[in-house]
């Protein structure tokens, strides 16, 4: 057999190597075109889907403690936030004119309805931590009100043991779920309060949903209604393509 000289091999493993590149690009493209194109699970694309299921799993399982708090700032760091999006915020309501509508474990429907006065008796917690938008803004907030995990052991004793809270707004136009170990967090809130002052109807009055281990789709203003169960409850932003479980 003779042998090739050094130009002749270059040229056999640059032919080779084009050619192992090329079978890896046209394999790459046809794997993206089944990601985009498959069938669709919640609005997005199977394979989509099913890699967010598998980061969920990994962030979950893997990652998230409900010791490990979200990094706190001097409340000289504190500022409004964008308001960024009025779903669900079409009614304005007034203290006096709110109700809560509770949805224990296992109950079929709402067994509840709650005031804010009810709201205010529970334990005052306050936090400044770090909004952040899954457009990829942030803004220290300095937030006020109820931890969601001492308004469950007062109004809702057992129901930790759902896997998600539920809640959606008054009128039902935004929905959002919550896996249960993130909605009993520490710095979970149901808050009345921002940098010192009520919310204002457009970052949720009277009520709404702080949850600094998520990103801000799921911190659900305006709540409405609550639910704690184990099928997981429609989210207005999964429907459409984003992370179920979106957590930072």
């Amino acid at each position: 057999m003779s042998k090739r000289t050094p130009e002749q091999e270059m040229a056999v493993r640059t032919r080779r190597g084009f050619l192992a590149l090329g079978l890896g690009a046209a394999a790459g493209i046809a794997g993206w075109e089944l990601l985009r194109h498959g069938a669709e699970e919640d609005g997005l694309a199977a394979g989509f889907r099913r890699v967010q299921a598998f980061n969920e799993r990994v962030t979950s399982g893997t990652l998230f403690r409900a010791g490990h708090l979200a990094p706190g700032f001097p409340v000289s760091r504190a500022e409004a936030p964008r308001a960024n999006g009025d779903e669900g915020l079409t009614d304005d309501v007034e203290d006096d004119d709110w109700r809560l509508e509770l949805t224990r474990y296992h109950e079929s429907q709402a067994g509840s309805k709650l005031e804010m006065s009810d709201i205010r008796k529970l334990p005052k917690a306050e936090h400044v931590t770090e909004f952040k938008c899954i457009e990829g803004w942030s803004t220290v907030v300095h937030w006020g009100g109820a931890r969601l995990a001492d308004f469950t052991a007062a109004f809702a004793a057992g129901s930790e043991r759902a896997q998600y809270v539920g809640l959606r707004t008054p009128n039902g136009e935004y929905y959002a779920g919550v896996d249960t170990p993130s909605a009993l967090h520490p710095q979970t809130l149901l808050a009345y309060e921002m940098n010192g002052e009520p919310l204002s109807d457009e970052h949720g009055a009277p009520l709404r949903l702080v949850i600094p281990v998520k990103y801000g789709i799921k911190n659900l203003k305006r709540i409405g209604a609550l639910t704690y169960t184990d099928m997981r409850p429609a989210d207005y932003w999964a429907e459409r393509g984003y992370d179920y479980y979106a957590g930072l």
